[in-house]
């Protein structure tokens, strides 16, 4: 495939993906504007993420932090980047450094290694809790029984804000048979928004290429999408 003819798919890729979505927000009685697009570039070079960011798109996935270092100075400077693979302790100075969101954080000891990264940057770091939904030992996040007390300790950490949740179920050939997991994350953060009517958590990161839909209809506002956008790996 040609470098041009590649920029085109991505292209028509990303149309595509907009148009689902807006289905979706419709079906749902949402607006699109409430969900924002994450275009999964792991594995993915440096053209393949331009081309993205030329059809509009902002926001950006990778799940390891030392490939994602590799791009993110090479990049268009008007990205924001998200970190949704697992964190290692030792990527987290890094992953402070360069990421916008951190949709991973599934322990107090982890929280705290961010927070203390985040004061000496002097910034306040946005992050999401990984929520383990299904049974497989490969997944990580916290158990949702787990949930209210990691909240509860990092809600207070000071240079650390929690915007929401995040999980990754488990794959299933039919979108619908997820949709209970989904559900779920959602009906969690109500009750953490009820447990703390203060706070504010709006975010919900949920749903990938081959779900979103179902996502979008239970409530996600992040939707993180790569073969639909830049074909399969």
């Amino acid at each position: 495939m040609s470098h041009e003819a590649s920029r085109s798919t991505i292209a028509e890729n990303i149309a595509r993906v907009r148009e689902r979505l807006a289905d979706a927000c419709r079906r749902a009685g949402r607006s699109p504007d409430q969900v924002t697009l994450i275009a999964v570039s792991k594995t993915k070079p440096l053209d393949a993420i331009a081309a993205a960011a030329a059809c509009g798109l902002h926001d950006f996935g990778e799940n390891r932090v030392q490939e994602a270092l590799t791009k993110i100075p090479h990049a268009p400077p008007q990205l924001r980047w998200h970190l949704i693979g697992h964190l290692q302790s030792n990527k987290a100075k890094p992953a402070v450094e360069h990421f916008h969101l951190i949709h991973t954080v599934d322990s107090p000891a982890l929280a705290q290694r961010l927070d203390r990264l985040a004061q000496e940057r002097q910034k306040t770091q946005p992050v999401l809790l990984q929520v383990k939904l299904g049974d497989e030992a490969t997944k990580a996040g916290v158990e949702p029984a787990a949930l209210p007390a990691l909240y509860a300790a990092v809600r207070d950490l000071p240079h650390l804000r929690v915007r929401g949740l995040m999980t990754i179920p488990p794959f299933c050939p039919d979108p619908e048979a997820v949709r209970p997991y989904f559900r779920h994350l959602r009906e969690l953060r109500d009750a953490l928004q009820a447990a703390f009517p203060s706070d504010d958590l709006p975010e919900l990161s949920m749903g990938m290429s081959h779900d979103f839909e179902v996502a979008v209809e239970e409530g996600a506002t992040l939707i993180r999408v790569g073969t639909a956008i830049f074909g399969d790996r």
